[in-house]
């Protein structure tokens, strides 16, 4: 952290006097120490085996989050990271993806599927809110609803005899 902040500033001043300023002492004891040689091997340095996995974890987190329509959170992800033979846990995939700013955004479930606003012909209530039948086959009542699949929205509709409550068609 204290490198990422002189490499900041490292074009606006000298960096001898940013390390000295980042001297920190507390009752004479050094507790900060940043040397201008430090700064120059942290530079240098390549990134550790940890970071080098972390950056592969990403990159396989974000192909995953991408494929899903960036529908997929941390256990679904975590999930599919496994089957793929990735060796981590959903906390720290979960963790990742807070770190890199991969969220879920949620797909809208509720489609209006009723336009009540046409010129078409209406068909007639004949029941009249009267649900109590007194013999089979007299009278059905009938009801739609849709419902969100993997591939896409499917309609259900379902004709009750009212009698016997058995589905009729």
């Amino acid at each position: 952290m204290r490198y990422q902040f002189l490499q900041r500033l490292e074009g606006q001043f000298a960096l001898t006097t940013l390390c000295r300023v980042l001297q920190v002492r507390v009752l004479q004891v050094r507790v900060l120490q940043v040397s201008c040689s430090g700064y120059y091997a942290w530079r240098g340095r390549k990134p550790s085996q940890r970071a080098q996995q972390e950056a592969r974890l990403v990159e396989q987190i974000r192909s995953i989050y991408r494929d899903s329509d960036s529908t997929y959170g941390s256990p679904r992800i975590w999930k599919e990271l496994t089957e793929q033979g990735a060796v981590c846990s959903r906390n720290r995939v979960a963790r990742l993806r807070r770190k890199h700013a991969i969220s879920a955004q949620p797909v809208k479930r509720f489609v209006v599927t009723t336009d009540s606003g046409h010129d078409l012909p209406v068909a007639q209530n004949l029941l009249g809110q009267e649900f109590a039948a007194t013999e089979a086959d007299t009278r059905w009542s009938g009801d739609i609803t849709s419902i969100w699949t993997g591939e896409g929205w499917l309609y259900l509709s379902v004709v009750l005899d009212l009698f016997s409550r058995k589905v009729a068609a």
